[in-house]
């Protein structure tokens, strides 16, 4: 199973506990155990054939290194299995809507038997939930609101879960003799940040049983249909995948055809039309010659274009700007010096400094800022000015004998609701930089939200602003924000925006990153890292940078501390 899927089954167990009135300090385990899981680089299917020690991994002691094991073997989690006769799964899903708590769920459970969507949504439209205590009118409508929009959204999965899935299948596929590529097209390889569906092509020597192997795999829960040259399946975990096959001689313009977007392929046959080609999956074609199609590069040169990068083709002026020569150099991974946002276990995170430091440093950073959480979000457990100001003293014990890697003294500031900052301007000023961020009161309407936001940029102490919307892909929408005064207001004050690579989060989205690049505003990708292996979730902050058409230049963690620390020198 994928590691995704084992995480999803302890907080799904982890949710329904909390429902049932379990022991907070079970459920938190349950929880921080998923939150490792989802972390971790290699897959626990891979470990434990190993013979690896999951009771090393933070948070995982016997107990749960046992059910993991036996979810590994048998695919089921059993105890949750159980919670399920008395607690009906689906509350769980209920969980998932914007204010409904597992308290507030227990009880829409215990006093009004609801326990599914539906009965929910009829609950709400004849006003009952109002009924009970910690229900208004106001709280009814904003739950009948999430619930249709829950319901009339596309399901999709995050691009890490999506990813997850993927790389398995591929390697499966490669494996096979005779095959010579195998690579993922569509939303994925624009890397948008959920994917519907998996478009797999393959190039492979004539006769090879390619179909077969593919509906052999072993999380295929259903072949929908099965040709010599496409097939498509369901997979285990509800994802449809098309495989395609397609010849060596049409493997580029296929790739951009199915690569897409549907508008950014419109654009280019129209140009295509323009010079007397026809381009579609099979190559460009004058007349019935085919002149190009074996790569994507001379797909593009045939109608006057450089390469145009998967992550552009959005038609959002990328064959415009490739016409012109102004195509971005868009940032690559390496460009990336150190990251900006990390925890450690002093609050929420699984690891301690030196721990975080060492993981940093074997990635290549010169600089790690250690940014925990401070007092007012209880629930991580946050610093105070004198925890804090221990904190402090102790990164400069450490970084006295590190050095290849500096460790950089922040914090992660949480933002009142009247703008101001939970610790004082004394502790702070002891810090090299301080990322201030929205942790509660997402609800206020634009104008008050970016006032307090602008307020606390205010704070001369402030350097960057952390996940600025505060969504949660697919559990919490974005805060109402006047996105462009917002970052007019950060690039005069001398401030920062975020980039959060959690795949959950990926906040600044991808659209924010572009209008960010045409203010003048430049930003920070940083993981958000409660792990040293949540440090490779940089890749996916890459992505959305990327798609916003993000430069080096654009993103102030690929230069050198020097050089850094002077961009932190407030207006």
């Amino acid at each position: 199973m994928h590691n995704t899927e084992i995480a999803h089954l302890f907080e799904r167990f982890a949710v329904l506990l909390d429902i049932d009135g379990a022991n907070p300090f079970r459920v938190r385990a349950y929880r921080n155990a998923a939150r490792t899981i989802e972390s971790l680089s290699q897959s626990l299917e891979s470990m434990i054939a190993d013979g690896a020690d999951l009771t090393e991994l933070p948070g995982i002691g016997e107990d749960l290194a046992q059910k993991i094991a036996d979810i590994v073997a048998s695919g089921r989690f059993h105890d949750l299995d159980a919670i399920e006769k008395r607690v009906p799964g689906a509350l769980a899903d209920l969980t998932e809507l914007p204010g409904l708590g597992p308290k507030r769920v227990r009880s829409l459970f215990k006093d009004l038997g609801i326990a599914s969507l539906p009965e929910l949504s009829r609950a709400a439209k004849a006003g009952k939930l109002q009924t009970l205590p910690g229900f208004g009118p106001k709280i009814e409508q904003a739950v009948l609101q999430a619930v249709d929009r829950h319901i009339s959204t596309e399901k999709r999965l995050m691009l890490s879960t999506a990813e997850d899935i993927a790389a398995p299948l591929i390697a499966y596929l490669k494996a096979m003799p005779g095959v010579s590529s195998a690579v993922v097209a569509g939303s994925f390889r624009r890397r948008r940040e959920t994917v519907g569906d998996l478009d797999l092509l393959v190039t492979c020597r004539r006769g090879t049983p390619v179909m077969e192997r593919f509906a052999a795999y072993k999380e295929v829960a259903n072949v929908l249909a099965k040709g010599t040259t496409r097939s498509t399946v369901k997979l285990r975990s509800g994802l449809q995948v098309d495989l395609r096959v397609v010849p060596e001689v049409s493997h580029g313009a296929a790739l951009v055809y199915f690569t897409g977007s549907k508008a950014h392929n419109v654009a280019i046959r129209m140009l295509g039309v323009r010079k007397g080609l026809k381009i579609n999956e099979y190559g460009v074609f004058k007349g019935k010659q085919r002149i190009a199609g074996n790569t994507e590069k001379e797909v593009y040169a045939e109608i006057d274009l450089p390469f145009i990068a998967p992550e552009l083709r959005e038609d959002r002026g990328e064959v415009e700007a490739a016409k012109a020569g102004r195509l971005p150099k868009l940032i690559e991974l390496d460009d990336i010096r150190g990251d900006l946002h990390s925890h450690t276990k002093a609050t929420d995170g699984h690891y301690t400094i030196e721990e975080m430091a060492r993981g940093a440093e074997a990635r290549g950073y010169a600089y790690l800022a250690i940014s925990d959480h401070t007092k007012h979000v209880t629930i991580a457990h946050g610093l105070d000015a004198r925890t804090l100001g221990k904190q402090v003293a102790k990164i400069d014990r450490i970084n006295a004998k590190l050095k290849s890697i500096r460790i950089l003294k922040s914090a992660e500031v949480d933002i009142l609701a009247d703008g101001t900052l939970d610790l004082p301007d004394s502790i702070l000023q002891e810090l090299d930089f301080v990322v201030a961020a929205l942790h509660y009161k997402f609800n206020l309407d634009a104008r008050a939200q970016t006032e307090r936001l602008i307020r606390a940029m205010d704070n001369p102490n402030v350097n960057i602003l952390a996940h600025p919307t505060g969504r949660l892909i697919g559990e919490r929408e974005p805060c109402a924000l006047d996105m462009e005064r917002l970052m007019k207001a950060a690039l005069e004050r001398g401030c920062f925006l975020e980039v959060n690579a959690q795949p959950e989060r990926l906040d600044l989205n991808d659209i924010h990153c572009r209008m960010a690049k045409e203010i003048g505003l430049k930003v920070a990708i940083s993981t958000d890292a409660h792990s040293v292996d949540s440090l490779d979730l940089m890749r996916f902050g890459i992505d959305q940078a990327r798609r916003g058409w993000l430069e080096a230049d654009d993103v102030i963690n690929t230069r050198s501390w020097q050089d850094l620390k002077r961009l932190f020198q407030r207006k």
